[in-house]
């Protein structure tokens, strides 16, 4: 009885933390359309959010970013919709759950490609993410849910990572960078380890025995947020408008141009110093 009526509040206050500010304007758009032609199997899409839970965790994170995504390309999953459920996400409203781009059309995005990636273990953290569609997250655990409900809570810098760590396990489970940062750990390759240094050893690539030999340790899954797939040194930044080049000079302007020469009398710049004669 108690831990139906804590589930009861729990989808209260998920409900309430992943409904959508009204006052949200992104500064900086990509269409569902040019997101598809950039991203590729396996890439990480990073949404800025326009929910009020995407206030608290940029604050605690110190981030652009309030929720990641994994790119797992057309045809893996199946769905009711027309749309082609490309994108495994997790939220602790619906859980782990595969969505199309349009749901991210036209908001700040970002996308994080895994840097020399092979075509199996590519597969293999797509498998590991589609086995996961289907967990939820433990709405009993409603403080776990309440550490969100103050776009900015006061908790000291050193403390906030640990904050969204807080309740770490069953909740846990179902939250965008944990499930994201599980798949990748599940084949070895880096996120944001901590790297220590330690006496050479042999074995060691150039082992001498007065050098030093740098060593990852991995970070515990429930630590990563999905600021550190951006910030990671693994992850390659990818812009879709300029993935594949830019002519700048194409682009069309609502107003002339500043090097436009109609609008400057024949000068390069509407800034261009002016020498008198």
């Amino acid at each position: 009885m108690a831990n139906r009526i804590l589930r009861g509040i729990g989808r209260l206050l998920a409900s309430y933390l992943n409904a959508e500010l009204p006052s949200y304007t992104p500064l900086a758009t990509h269409s569902a359309e040019r997101l598809q032609r950039a991203l590729l199997p396996g890439d990480i899409l990073l949404v800025e959010g326009n929910r009020r839970i995407s206030a608290a965790i940029k604050y605690l994170t110190q981030s652009t970013w309030s929720h990641a995504a994994l790119y797992i390309g057309p045809g893996v999953v199946s769905g009711p919709t027309s749309e082609p459920l490309v994108l495994i996400e997790a939220d602790t409203e619906n859980g782990v759950e595969a969505v199309s781009l349009s749901k991210y059309d036209g908001m700040h995005t970002r996308i994080c490609r895994p840097v020399g990636l092979s075509i199996k273990d590519r597969q293999a953290v797509i498998a590991y993410a589609v086995s996961r569609i289907g967990y939820q997250y433990d709405l009993k655990n409603i403080v776990d849910l309440a550490r969100y409900l103050l776009p900015t809570p006061p908790v000291p810098t050193r403390f906030r990572r640990r904050l969204l760590s807080l309740g770490s396990g069953e909740p846990t489970r179902a939250i965008c960078s944990t499930l994201i940062a599980q798949a990748f750990q599940s084949i070895g390759y880096p996120i944001l380890p901590e790297v220590i240094r330690r006496p050479s050893r042999p074995g060691d690539p150039r082992h001498c025995n007065s050098c030093e030999t740098e060593v990852l340790r991995v970070r515990h899954h429930s630590l990563f947020t999905p600021r550190d797939f951006d910030i990671s040194p693994y992850f390659a930044i990818i812009k879709p408008s300029i993935d594949g080049g830019l002519d700048y000079r194409s682009l069309v302007w609502d107003a002339p141009r500043v090097g436009d020469a109609s609008a400057t009398g024949g000068n390069d710049y509407a800034g261009a110093d002016q020498h008198p004669a």
